[in-house]
């Protein structure tokens, strides 16, 4: 299974504040995230989860806890680490899934991603969240794509 990191990160890797974006909404980087995602299961934690819990993003979500195993709706599965969360993902058949947050989530699942696609928002933002680091040597940008507000750079594994 192909996993894939979707995020949006500012120029100082900052990736929320509180609980949200740090920058004013961009409507094009919220409807290329889900179109990306829309016919797979993501990968999230129980914090992001529950921040989508009216707009529940992918085919299905598999949510990564420690704390809580129940979730509301049929569409929501639990997972209590990287490779529960990979078996469980698989199960729901397709090739790919998506991690889509938060930064605990990303960073544990950094050492197993095949692609990256992250939306570079312009300017440095005060945040709480961050981007896990990773080193650019490792990754080749297949694509990049410019958009008023923000550019979007898939980045593959060498």
């Amino acid at each position: 299974m192909e996993l894939v990191t979707v995020a949006a990160v500012a120029a100082n890797g900052v990736i929320g504040s509180d609980g949200g974006l740090p920058w004013p909404s961009i409507p094009a980087d919220k409807r290329q995230y889900r179109e990306r995602i829309a016919d797979a299961p993501v990968i999230l934690g129980r914090q992001t989860f529950e921040s989508m819990r009216d707009d529940r993003p992918g085919t299905a979500q598999v949510v990564l806890s420690r704390s809580t195993t129940e979730y509301d709706g049929a569409s929501a599965h639990h997972a209590a680490d990287v490779d529960d969360a990979v078996a469980t993902a698989e199960s729901l058949g397709g090739d790919r899934a998506y991690v889509i947050g938060g930064a605990s989530i990303y960073g544990l699942f950094q050492p197993h991603i095949d692609r990256m696609a992250l939306s570079r928002i312009p300017g440095a933002y005060d945040g709480d969240a961050h981007f896990p680091d990773w080193n650019p040597e490792e990754w080749t940008v297949v694509e990049r794509t410019e958009y008023a507000d923000f550019t979007l750079e898939v980045w593959v594994r060498n």
